[in-house]
C-alpha cells in the first residue's frame, strides 16, 4: 500500500474532532477534565488564519480550540502533529497557508517543518522578523520577542475558523 500524501493525512478526519473526559492522572497532567482531540483542518484552518506581522504558537492553537468546543484543554500531542501534517500538506498543495508563522513554545521554530530550519527562517526574515540560535552542538533557533507578535485567541485572526 502506497503511503498516504500530507493532503491525503490532512483530509482524513478519522471521527474527529472527539470530546475526551479525562481520567485523574491526565486531569493532574493536563490541569483539565475536559479534552477535545481536534480534526486536523481544525488545526490547517487556525494556521492559515495567522495574518501577515503576526505568530501564533501550538499553545495558543490549543487554546482557541479548546474553546471552539467549549472544553478545558485540547490535545497537545495530535495538535503538534496536525501542525506538522498542516506545514507540510501546505507545500504539497502549493498554497498561501503560512505555516512559518506557527512556532513552538518560547517562540522556538519548528524543526519538522518542510526544509527546517533554513526555509522557516527565510521566510519569518522576509516578513521583518529576527531569528535567534541557541545551542553550539545542538541549534535551536527562535523569534526574537515573538511574544510581541503573537496572536492570542480567534479574534485576532482572518477569516473563518
Amino acid at each position: 500500500m502506497a503511503k498516504k500524501t500530507y493532503i491525503e493525512k490532512l483530509k482524513n478526519d478519522k471521527n474527529l474532532p472527539k470530546i475526551v473526559k479525562l481520567d485523574e492522572k491526565a486531569r493532574q497532567k493536563l490541569y483539565a477534565k475536559t479534552m477535545v482531540v481536534p480534526k486536523p483542518m481544525d488545526v490547517y484552518n487556525i494556521m492559515k488564519a495567522v495574518p501577515e506581522g503576526k505568530l501564533i504558537t501550538t499553545a495558543v492553537i490549543r487554546k482557541i480550540l479548546a474553546e471552539k468546543y467549549n472544553v478545558d484543554t485540547a490535545c497537545p500531542l495530535t495538535t503538534g502533529i496536525f501542525v506538522n501534517i498542516s506545514a507540510n500538506a501546505s507545500v504539497e498543495l502549493h498554497d498561501d497557508m503560512p505555516y512559518w508563522r506557527t512556532l513552538k513554545t518560547n517562540g522556538k521554530l519548528n524543526p519538522k517543518y518542510p526544509n527546517a530550519p533554513e526555509e522557516q527562517i527565510a521566510l519569518l526574515e522576509s516578513e521583518g522578523f529576527e531569528i535567534i540560535t541557541k545551542g553550539i552542538k545542538k541549534k535551536r533557533y527562535f523569534v526574537k520577542g515573538y511574544d510581541k507578535y503573537l496572536v492570542t485567541d480567534k479574534e485576532s485572526l482572518e477569516g473563518n475558523i
